[in-house]
């Protein structure tokens, strides 16, 4: 038997991939920190140490279980559907293998290939849905997973826009881990200040609420994407005339404000906008500074405490214990242009001679058009209408077993 353990830390021996779920680390970030002159203890919450990648393992093992333990899911007769940026698909993948539930997942085009085929390789099924949808519209990947819940017996949508058990999942793990690692340490053992970027809100919500019970004068603050309506005050969100409020950063901002997304009066106690540019520049500057293999809302995440650490004086300040949230890593982005154009040697330049930094860049950039795809858009693997008629046709009559949908294959949305 392997030895007792606290709820804060992974057993040595794991009776299934769910027991790796979250026990992530705080890592510091001492060569970025002195790399842009912050006086702060900059930390890292290195997410993409978790099982299945990410910080939504975390919802998506609480959500399934509980689930369960309620009755809403049964074994050997539900299905699972949930619409999703990618990350939440990739954690109830994960916990649908260990528990023996099918899963439809629908995902917006712009979403990575890595993503879905991660969520294939743990048996999911995928739509993919046009990114300009509207959350209303039907043809969104929320408006589809509802008419799949409506077409096929026994589905259910877990919802993590208004699960409670999304920020509940962060209130009783998450926050209590960055306060155990903080309180590990010598000197000032207090969180002063957490920055997580917002989805559904249920990251930075529940972590908050963990937080401000450790310590009541925590500053949370909040990172939205430019293009996205979850920052406050509102007047954050107007567009500049040249905005196209498109963003191309995965897993963070929305066009309507998610239910678990607290508006509690000091919870989250400050907003930053991003820009992509600045979000991925901080994805290159930490693999190289920090050897962090972090993806895009982590460099979106980074941004933003920099920017709201560099915008006063008072704020950054030498001993205070800055948290920053890294809810994913690179292994969801490999293809993505934003990422794959970075290898093609143009930083080379600021530790060689103009001539090798050149003839490097030369042969690096004519291997780069060869060897990754220039084609940054993700196709459909259907067309909407068709896909839901096929999976409503498909389920009709088909029998659920434990290890998933008896029948359902790629063929189905093909």
């Amino acid at each position: 038997m392997a030895p007792a353990t606290s709820n804060l830390t992974r057993p040595l021996v794991l009776d299934n991939a769910l027991d790796g779920v979250g026990h992530t680390p705080l890592c510091r970030l001492d060569r970025l920190a002195k790399a842009h002159g912050i006086k702060s203890n900059l930390f890292g919450k290195v997410e993409f140490m978790s099982a299945g990648g990410s910080v939504k393992d975390r919802i998506a093992k609480r959500m399934v279980q509980q689930a369960e333990k309620d009755g809403v899911l049964i074994p050997g007769k539900s299905v699972v559907i949930e619409p999703t940026s990618g990350n939440t698909g990739i954690g109830l993948a994960l916990a649908c293998a260990v528990h023996g539930y099918p899963l439809i997942i629908t995902l917006p085009e712009k979403m990575s290939m890595e993503k879905e085929l991660t969520m294939r390789a743990l048996g999911a099924e995928i739509i993919r849905t046009p990114t300009a949808a509207a959350s209303h519209s039907p043809l969104s990947n929320i408006g589809v997973a509802k008419r799949l819940k409506d077409a096929i017996p026994n589905a259910v949508i877990l919802d993590q826009y208004t699960n409670p058990n999304n920020p509940l999942a962060h209130e009783l793990s998450t926050g209590p881990e960055i306060v155990a690692a903080i309180e590990s340490l010598p000197g000032n053992q207090r969180v002063d200040v957490f920055v997580a970027g917002a989805g559904t809100g249920g990251t930075i919500s529940g972590t908050a609420r963990a937080l401000k019970k450790h310590n009541k004068d925590c500053t949370v603050v909040g990172v939205d994407p430019r293009g996205s309506v979850l920052a406050l005050p509102e007047s954050l969100n107007v567009l500049k005339d040249e905005e196209d409020g498109m963003y191309q950063v995965e897993g963070i901002g929305y066009d309507f404000i998610p239910k678990v997304l607290s508006r509690e009066p000091g919870l989250v106690d400050q907003w930053v906008k991003t820009q992509d540019s600045d979000s991925f520049k901080l994805v290159r500057d930490m693999m190289r500074q920090e050897a962090l293999l972090i993806g895009g809302s982590s460099g979106a995440s980074m941004a933003g405490a920099l920017q709201w650490l560099k915008a006063s004086p008072e704020r950054d300040v030498e001993g205070q214990n800055v948290v920053i949230m890294l809810p994913d890593g690179l292994r969801n982005y490999m293809t993505k242009p934003w990422f794959a154009d970075g290898l093609t040697g143009r930083e080379l330049g600021a530790d060689l001679s103009p001539e090798v930094a050149s003839q490097i860049n030369k042969v690096l950039a004519d291997n780069h058009k060869y060897s990754l795809s220039a084609n940054g858009d993700i196709p459909t693997h259907a067309k909407v209408e068709e896909a839901v008629t096929a999976f409503a046709e498909t389920m009709k009559g088909v029998s659920v077993g434990t290890r998933g949908v008896n029948g359902v294959g790629k063929a189905a949305i093909a």
